[in-house]
């Protein structure tokens, strides 16, 4: 079972960043995977396959979806774990310095806002979130509700 978690942050070394970035982090990770993964498969269908999977997305039916390429990519989990493992090995060289960026930047935004408050400041407008990308694929079934556990 591979998951996207705070376990995972801590062995990426993303443990220090704020609560929110985590969370923006592994929302990343997880749509990154989904694209990743709905990409190499995609190359491995034919246009009947593509067409049934389509009504899945396009439905909404991530369970349906799920099941669909269980059935017609029997090595789906495989597909999916090696992904995983490279997009790790991705982040890990690169951790140091998403932390720094993280701190620099909590360091310029200046006092915490209930400080601002206080000495009368207008609150900075709430930063916009730099790890999101469309999905395009289920990397597993009931994502939503696993907590951006990973199928595997």
């Amino acid at each position: 079972m591979i998951k996207l978690d705070d376990d995972l942050l801590k062995e990426l070394g993303l443990d220090a960043l704020p609560k929110e970035e985590k969370a923006a982090f592994l929302r990343h990770m997880y749509e990154t995977l989904e694209m990743r993964v709905g990409t190499r498969l995609a190359e491995r269908m034919n246009d009947q396959q593509m067409a049934e999977f389509e009504q899945f997305i396009n439905t909404g039916d991530e369970q349906g979806a799920f099941k669909w390429l269980e059935a017609n990519f029997p090595n789906y989990k495989e597909v999916v774990a090696e992904e995983f493992d490279k997009l790790k090995g991705e982040v890990l060289p690169v951790a140091a310095q998403i932390v720094a960026a993280s701190q620099q930047q909590i360091q310029a935004q200046g006092p915490a806002p209930q400080q601002q408050q206080q000495q009368q400041q207008p609150a900075a407008a709430p930063q916009q979130n730099m790890y999101t990308t469309p999905p395009v694929i289920p990397v597993s079934p009931d994502a939503t509700q696993q907590q951006h556990g990973l199928a595997a």
